[in-house]
């Protein structure tokens, strides 16, 4: 059976740091939106079949249809809290075998590395693969539907929130995942590429407004250079990055550097 990958975007507009973070603007004159260069990213990626937004219920997220119809894509409408149905929902409403996910608020995907890691998790017959102990913001995750499925089935109030992969990290028994590192050079505990409150904003209106030109394929190793050009961007982004990747540690530390997405681990 021909593989279908389905890139399912989770939006919402509520947040308690920062209201609208897809929506922000990362460039404010030509009213580029976070959530545009993410979605001009994806539809470059020729392994992503198609993408859907998973939407939450509610007046305050009814613009992010208006998203999907300027971009020409399809939506889903779905319980705020269980995000993880609208991600199932989003697969299966493109009759999707695999999900790719990332999150609607996180701008500079690290691209290069996709249709690699997307070959080894079909070859290898994985129900989860993960770009790993990456800077923030920038990595990406790959399940099949019936890991998703499996997950919600089984799972918790906690597991179907927005820590989607939760289960499949605390049950690892359960399923077959792959795991990848980036190149030495973007495995950077002080930088963070993720909008979560206003500081991140401020980061990432800077790189893009530097590397536009590039849009929306914004190589996360040239915003790297970027902002070690540029300390002070560092010293903005320090009152979150040590809290941020604390939270993230949850396959246990790195081992040495790895080669571009090379396979650190199978479980």
């Amino acid at each position: 059976m021909k593989r279908r990958l389905v890139a399912a975007l989770a939006c919402r507009n509520q947040g308690s740091r920062l209201y609208g973070k897809p929506l922000q603007r990362l460039e404010v004159a030509k009213g580029v939106r976070i959530i545009d260069n993410i979605i001009d990213c994806l539809k470059t990626i020729e392994s992503i079949d198609e993408i859907v937004l998973g939407v939450s219920e509610g007046i305050d997220n009814a613009v992010f249809m208006e998203v999907a119809d300027e971009k020409g894509l399809r939506h889903v409408i779905g319980d705020e809290i269980d995000v993880l149905s609208r991600l199932i929902a989003c697969a299966e409403l493109a009759d999707g075998t695999d999900v790719f996910r990332i999150t609607s608020e996180s701008p500079f995907l690290y691209f290069e590395e996709v249709e690699e890691v997307w070959r080894q998790h079909q070859a290898e017959r994985a129900d989860a693969s993960f770009m790993w102990n990456i800077i923030d913001g920038s990595g990406f995750e790959f399940y099949t539907l019936d890991a998703l499925r499996a997950s919600h089935e089984r799972g918790n109030s906690r597991h179907r929130s927005e820590l989607c992969s939760l289960y499949v990290r605390e049950h690892q028994e359960e399923f077959r995942i792959l795991k990848f590192e980036p190149p030495a050079e973007l495995i950077r505990k002080d930088i963070r590429l993720t909008v979560d409150y206003p500081e991140d904003l401020i980061v990432c209106r800077a790189v893009y407004g530097a590397l536009q030109d590039s849009a929306p394929r914004i190589s996360v190793h040239e915003i790297v250079k970027y902002i070690d050009r540029h300390p002070e961007l560092i010293e903005v982004l320090a009152p979150y990055t040590n809290a941020g990747y604390a939270t993230m540690d949850f396959w246990g530390q790195s081992r040495t550097p790895a080669a571009a997405s090379r396979l650190v681990e199978k479980a």
